[in-house]
C-alpha cells in the first residue's frame, strides 16, 4: 500500500511541473522533459478533452457502469493516456472507457501518461528502460508492454528484440492484464504471485477467477496448489458447458436490468423447471452497504 501512496504522490508531484507556466513543458529539450516522459502524472479530469479522430463512438452503458464501480473500489489501475495541446490542456490518445467511468462517478483528476511533442524516440527508450527494472511488480511490466505496442506501434517480435525477452514471455505477461482488477491490484500489491495470476487466466468468468482468489488469499495456497483447483474447475465445467440449454429470453433482459441497477454483473441461473438463482457480487463491506442501500431505497 505504501507503494501505491509514493507513486500517488510522485504523480502529482509531476503535475505541478504543467501547471505551472514557469515550469511548463511543451517538447523534449524542455527542463524537466525527461521527468513526465515514461513516467505517471495526475491530472485535472477538467482538463483533458476527448480524442475528436477516436473510432470507437459506442459504450455499453452496463460495462462503463461496472468499469466505474471498479474504479470507486480499487482506483484507476492503468493509466490513461493524453498527447499536450497547450498550458494545462490534453487530449486522449487512449483509454476513454476509464475516462468516461472517471467522470461518472465524480472524480476529480485521474492517473495518466502525457505525451509531448517529439517524444516518441524518447518514450520508446524510457519504457525499455523501465522494463529492465528489478523492482517492478508483473502488472507493470505488462503495462509497459501494452503501450510499447499502442502508442509505439511494436510488434512482440520487434519487442522481443529491444527487451531480449522471448516472445512467449511478453505474451505471458500481457495476458495478465485480462485478469480482474482486483487480482491485478493483488498482484500489485505483492499478495499472490505471476504464477498464481498465470493460473487464474485460464477461468473466464470473473465471479470464479475471484472465488479462488479469495481461497488463495485466506488459504495462503502456494501456485502449485492454485494450479490444482483451476484443474479441478476446469474439469468440472468442461463437461457442462455443451449440455446447457438455451438462456431464455426473460432471463437475458431481465440480467440486464438487474445489473444495471446494482451496477454489477448479476448472475442468473435457471434449471429447465424454470427455478432459478441470482447472484449479486459484492466486492467490499462499503460494496455491500451500498447494495444494501439500493434495495431500502427500492423498498422506499
Amino acid at each position: 500500500m505504501a507503494k501505491a501512496t509514493k507513486k500517488q504522490a510522485l504523480g502529482r508531484g509531476l503535475s505541478a511541473l504543467l501547471k505551472d507556466p514557469n515550469t511548463d513543458i511543451n517538447s523534449v529539450n524542455d527542463t524537466n522533459a525527461d521527468k513526465v516522459i515514461g513516467n505517471i502524472v495526475e491530472l485535472p479530469i477538467q482538463s483533458i478533452e476527448i480524442n475528436p479522430f477516436q473510432p470507437r463512438t459506442n459504450f455499453n452503458e452496463e460495462t462503463l457502469r461496472e468499469l466505474a464501480s471498479s474504479i470507486r473500489e480499487l482506483g484507476v489501475i492503468q493509466p490513461i493516456t493524453v498527447r499536450k495541446l497547450g498550458f494545462n490542456k490534453f487530449q486522449l490518445v487512449s483509454g476513454e472507457r476509464r475516462f468516461r467511468a472517471s467522470k461518472l462517478i465524480g472524480l476529480d483528476s485521474i492517473p495518466a501518461y502525457v505525451r509531448i511533442a517529439n517524444d516518441q524516440e524518447s518514450l520508446e527508450m524510457a519504457l525499455v528502460e523501465n522494463i529492465q527494472r528489478q523492482d517492478l511488480d508483473p502488472i507493470e511490466i505488462a503495462l509497459s508492454y501494452q503501450r510499447l505496442i499502442e502508442e509505439i506501434n511494436l510488434t512482440q517480435e520487434q519487442m522481443s528484440e529491444r527487451v531480449g525477452k522471448k516472445r512467449s514471455t511478453i505474451t505471458n505477461y500481457l495476458r495478465l492484464l485480462k485478469l480482474d482488477p482486483i487480482i491485478q491490484t493483488g498482484m500489485r500489491d505483492g499478495f499472490i504471485t505471476m504464477g498464481h495470476g498465470r493460473a487464474l487466466i485460464s477461468i473466464e468468468d470473473t465471479e470464479d477467477q475471484l472465488n479462488i482468489y479469495e481461497q488463495i488469499l485466506t488459504k495462503k495456497l502456494s501456485v502449485r496448489d492454485t494450479e490444482a483447483i483451476v484443474k479441478k474447475y476446469q474439469n468440472s465445467t468442461s463437461g457442462s458447458t455443451a449440455k446447457n440449454e438455451p438462456t431464455p429470453d426473460f432471463i437475458e433482459t431481465g440480467s440486464k436490468d438487474f445489473s444495471n441497477f446494482f451496477g454489477h454483473k448479476v448472475k442468473v441461473k435457471v434449471s429447465k423447471n424454470g427455478k432459478g438463482s441470482i447472484t449479486i457480487p459484492f466486492h467490499s463491506e462499503e460494496d455491500f452497504k451500498r447494495l444494501r442501500k439500493l434495495v431500502k431505497g427500492a423498498k422506499d
